[in-house]
């Protein structure tokens, strides 16, 4: 009798220790999404251009040929970071979503010239798919010309995690969130909040396994 109550105590003390583990485990992850929240949110806030010799505009979709009003944002932005001579160059960004559509970067170009931008001042990749294929395309593209210092154009709320990448990927870079986004709202922005913070924490935690 004495060695069954000895093993009910022991089973009943397994079972605190496990559920002690698991609840620090949850509290841990908690607050190290609301960190990343906090990160996102504040990392995203205007910052004062620096002279580069290059923007990245980071791809977003276009609609029927034409930029979707995320991807003008990033666009227009470049166009106000060129002509106020911030950058000597324009490095546009993202692939195609089907074989029959122009690719992101083909549709900011043309949206670039029919605005004055000169050709030779527009360079473009059409492989990328994903934030960290933009950057390392528009990387390569870059030192093909003799580039080293750029400047990162996307939305705010997504500049932490592309900035994280751009320095995974030993880039001179500095941040330049746009301030046309069309994530304007609080309600347009949780969501896209919530996507960057599952984006960046998955990209955090799988990169020493890169």
């Amino acid at each position: 009798m004495q060695n069954v109550s000895r093993s009910y105590k022991n089973k009943g003390s397994r079972t605190r220790t496990i559920r002690r583990i698991v609840l620090s485990a949850a509290a841990v992850i908690m607050a190290y999404v609301v960190y990343a929240g906090v990160v996102i949110w504040t990392f995203g806030a205007k910052a004062e251009p620096v002279k580069s010799d290059a923007a990245i505009v980071l791809g977003a979709a276009v609609w029927d040929g034409k930029p979707s009003p995320v991807f003008q944002g990033r666009i227009d932005h470049a166009l106000w970071l060129y002509e106020h001579q911030y950058v000597d160059k324009l490095i546009f960004t993202g692939g195609r979503g089907s074989a029959l559509e122009s690719a992101e970067s083909e549709v900011a170009r043309d949206y670039a010239l029919a605005r004055g931008v000169p050709e030779a001042d527009i360079m473009i990749e059409t492989a990328s798919k994903i934030t960290e294929e933009n950057l390392s395309y528009a990387q390569a593209a870059g030192e093909r010309e003799g580039l080293s210092t750029y400047l990162i154009v996307s939305d705010p709320l997504h500049m932490k995690r592309a900035m994280t990448m751009a320095e995974d990927y030993g880039m001179i870079a500095y941040p330049s969130p746009t301030d046309r986004s069309a994530y304007r709202t609080l309600r347009s922005k949780i969501p896209f909040l919530l996507r960057e913070m599952f984006y960046y924490t998955g990209y955090v935690v799988l990169s020493p396994f890169r």
